[in-house]
């Protein structure tokens, strides 16, 4: 009897000095850190704002969709993610990118006061699209809704190709079905600038065969 009893008075202290042990490893691997633990008779309160609070909060953003402004800005940010001073590695300088020929066919010459001056650059930018509007006049009333090479015509998308390689590019493009496309040094098509930029208003560009920028 004695036996037992000792027995089992032994197997209860080894159980209990075992489960200690496990705790206090617990306590080390996992730490406690001061603030983050609960008392008992602690009690957490949450606060988050009201339906009618959460609608007062304005949120202002931007929304130009497919307007001449949402137009022009999409095509910066494919040109040159929207820098004015940017000049890549073939020579096209500011926001949209111009070469020497586009920046004279509308009446600029001093490059380095073109990349200096924003509002030049969009001047500019408006002129050419004036320009290439007359040059494409045609082939806007001509081609405008068809489609080709699987991309519906718009004149907005006819503008923005020949911003990429000029009128002359979009009009044997056009001629030829698709068949006769241009590359920019950097392996973009006019196909994708079509689709790209398809489907915006542009309907406040003048077309105009001779537009030329007023300088400051």
């Amino acid at each position: 009897m004695i036996k037992k009893w000792s027995y089992f008075l032994g197997l209860s202290l080894f159980i209990a000095v075992v489960s200690s042990g496990f705790k206090t490893n617990d306590a080390k691997q996992f730490g406690r850190i001061e603030g983050f633990h609960l008392a008992e008779d602690e009690i957490t309160n949450y606060t988050v704002p009201t339906v009618d609070e959460t609608a007062k909060i304005n949120y202002n953003f931007p929304f130009t969709g497919k307007s001449y402004i949402g137009f022009k800005q999409a095509i910066a940010i494919k040109e040159s993610q929207g820098l004015y001073k940017l000049v890549n590695p073939f020579g096209y300088m500011g926001k949209y990118q111009f070469g020497k020929s586009a920046l004279r066919a509308v009446g600029i010459r001093d490059t380095k006061k073109f990349l200096n001056s924003p509002q030049l650059q969009e001047r500019a930018f408006k002129a050419l699209l004036s320009k290439n509007k007359w040059e494409l006049r045609k082939e806007i009333k001509r081609y405008e809704g068809k489609v080709i090479n699987g991309v519906k015509i718009t004149e907005s998308g006819l503008l923005a190709a020949a911003h990429l390689g000029g009128a002359g590019s979009v009009k044997k493009y056009l001629r030829s079905n698709g068949t006769q496309g241009f590359k920019d040094g950097f392996g973009t098509s006019l196909r994708s600038y079509m689709k790209k930029f398809g489907g915006y208003d542009t309907s406040n560009i003048i077309a105009n065969p001779n537009p030329k920028v007023k300088l400051d």
